[in-house]
């Protein structure tokens, strides 16, 4: 670790912003940070700060890619907002939770409630599937109409479109959240157990991604899907996922480590054009780091309040933050 006569700082360059309560997710929608708070609002942080109560109850989870906000709440809604702040229901499942929500291409959407799946595109209805369990995690394959689902004892890949059984990808044990990788060989769950299980899907091969401390709770592709960068450990753990085979028979690169023994990595964010990763621990420290050396900038000092919300516009030019209890900022490059 650099240490903090050496190490370069932007603590001077993050703008306050009090939001008051745990913050859930961070996003950018344009230009604008969004945070997402436990009672059901949001923040739009620009110029100004904006806070709009969407959903009559808590968020349970949010999705962004720049051009639209998608949320779901313990009311059974699913809500999209634009950058210029028009509000869409999407979907009202009379009451049931709406647990888990994701965009993908050209304009599709998706969402959980109950032991089902949904779809929907620009045009057309709504199109469901019937899960084992309740949904872990959604998560669009970059390309195509696809979609994969986590759950218990593995993950499902639905096509919408497509007539026929979805594809079943087994393994035993309670899969939290799910993304693919960016050329689409791969895909990877986080699971109740301390470790991520994956498949490659052009022969079934599994990947087991073990030896975390604690449990995996965030993860996030780094610059052109290299590496898939993880919580749950005392540093940043990036798996490989350049080559052939992915991770398997190769080491995680570990950056960013914690400034005291014992605190782990709670949120980690990969800079969407440089290889760099935003990683913000429990005890509230933030540093960026380079993955090539490991070089590190300090965002935040730690301060006891665990980070629970961590991302980069698009630009990579600004990162918002949030806390467990309310703290949260906005900082300029």
């Amino acid at each position: 670790m650099t240490t903090d006569t050496q190490r370069p700082s932007i603590r001077d360059r993050i703008r306050p912003i009090d939001a008051g309560e745990t913050v859930l997710a961070a996003h950018f929608l344009g230009a604008d940070a969004v945070l997402a708070l436990a009672s059901g609002e949001i923040i739009l942080a620009g110029e100004a700060d904006r806070r709009l109560s969407l959903h009559e109850g808590g968020i349970l989870d949010s999705a962004c890619d720049g051009t639209v906000l998608l949320t779901g709440g313990d009311d059974g809604r699913v809500l999209a907002m634009d950058r210029r702040g028009d509000l869409r229901r999407i979907h009202d499942s009379g009451g049931t939770w709406i647990d888990r929500v994701a965009l993908g291409p050209n304009g599709a959407m998706a969402w959980s409630a109950g032991r089902k799946v949904f779809v929907a595109q620009p045009k057309g209805e709504p199109l469901s599937l019937a899960l084992p369990s309740a949904a872990g995690g959604i998560a669009f394959f970059p390309k195509g109409l696809r979609l994969a689902i986590a759950h218990y004892n593995g993950a499902t890949l639905w096509y919408p479109n497509v007539q026929g059984d979805p594809v079943k990808l087994e393994w035993k044990g309670s899969h939290l959240g799910v993304t693919v990788s960016a050329d689409q060989r791969f895909v990877v769950t986080t699971m109740q157990d301390a470790q991520l299980h994956g498949w490659r899907l052009e022969d079934g091969q599994h990947m087991r991604m073990s030896g975390y401390p604690g449990k995996v709770r965030s993860f996030s592709w780094t610059q052109g899907g290299k590496f898939l960068a993880t919580s749950g450990a005392a540093e940043a753990i990036l798996w490989p996922f350049s080559g052939k085979n992915g991770p398997m028979g190769a080491t995680p690169t570990m950056i960013a480590p914690a400034a005291k023994a014992g605190i782990k990595v709670t949120q980690v964010a990969g800079h969407p054009a440089s290889p760099v990763v935003a990683a913000g621990f429990a005890d509230g420290l933030i540093l960026l780091c380079r993955i090539e050396d490991g070089a590190e900038i300090l965002m935040r000092e730690p301060d006891g309040d665990a980070v629970t919300a961590l991302a980069w516009r698009a630009d990579g030019k600004a990162v918002a933050f949030g806390t467990e209890s309310g703290k949260a900022g906005l900082a300029s490059l």
